[in-house]
């Protein structure tokens, strides 16, 4: 049986904090990002879940999934066990302290 590797590709994304959040920052801060990238297809609060319209149909993201903006600018939730499993930190140069 023939077996495959996932290519390596950088993906954006942002944590759902959730709409109990006492953060108030940090889910203005998630709503800013997921109104920047949702595109056309728009994404809706529906109770304490975030709705994620996709090709495949709806999808539905709860506090601490991770919503990663796919390779073709789609959104897509990721639980957080999943998420830490599959993707790791990248740094730009902007990360490091010039000196």
């Amino acid at each position: 049986m023939p077996k495959f590797r996932k290519k390596p590709v950088v993906i954006e994304a942002m944590q759902f904090p959730g709409l109990g959040t006492a953060n108030i920052d940090a889910l203005v801060a998630f709503d800013d990002w997921v109104e920047r990238n949702q595109g056309d297809r728009k994404c809706r609060y529906v109770g304490g879940v975030l709705v994620i319209p996709t090709l495949e149909g709806d999808h539905n993201a709860r506090a601490g999934d991770w919503i990663i903006k796919g390779v073709a600018g789609e959104l897509y939730p990721c639980r957080a066990d999943i998420f830490e499993k599959t993707y790791e930190k990248t740094y730009e140069p902007a990360d490091y302290p010039r000196g």
